[in-house]
């Protein structure tokens, strides 16, 4: 089979949507993240499914690719990667409390909440965020489509403007690996 013109309309798709991100948008987000490290503060993340992926690749990314043999380093915690933890509050509780269970034992005033939710509406996610926002948090939002009630509940946001999860991915991914190049140059 020849799948070359779906690849050519992927692809297409991809780099139309690249010129819509928020230069903006992105820019505060990497001062909200410096900040946060300058001050010491936590930066909680979580996600679902490929969310889930992208939000522990953060970790790494911020944890070892910019901090290693740093004097001040990012202090990112992944909320989506305790399984045993999130399963024991999913089955005790519900879904819904895996990530806010979580930040009631580590939150603490001046941390940084981000959730990824490419619809905007994973109630797990803004749970969360209700959270943060409400214990004197600093809340960030990377979505897809409208952005959804994540969008309108963070006081951060960086939304990618497709009604297309995969596409919507790819970019959370994108600016992950932007914010971590530039960090690390800027050292």
């Amino acid at each position: 089979m020849d799948f070359k013109e779906k690849i050519e309309e992927y692809f297409s798709k991809l780099k139309n949507t690249i010129d819509k991100v928020s230069f903006d948008d992105l820019n505060t987000l990497m001062n909200v993240l410096g900040q946060s490290k300058e001050e010491g503060n936590t930066i909680f993340i979580m996600g679902n499914g490929g969310s889930s992926a992208t939000a522990s690749h953060f970790v790494c990314d911020f944890n070892k690719g910019i901090s290693l043999n740093k004097d001040k380093k990012f202090k990112f915690i992944c909320l989506n990667d305790n399984i045993p933890s999130i399963m024991a509050y999913a089955n005790d509780m519900s879904f819904e409390d895996i990530f806010i269970e979580q930040l009631k034992n580590y939150f603490q005033k001046g941390d940084v909440v981000i959730g990824i939710s490419g619809s905007g509406n994973s109630m797990n996610v803004v749970k969360a965020i209700e959270y943060a926002k409400k214990n004197g948090g600093k809340t960030v939002g990377l979505t897809g489509y409208n952005g959804g009630k994540l969008m309108k509940l963070a006081e951060y946001n960086v939304n990618i403007p497709i009604d297309d999860m995969q596409i919507t991915e790819d970019l959370h991914m994108v600016i992950d690996h932007c914010m971590m190049k530039i960090l690390s140059d800027s050292e």
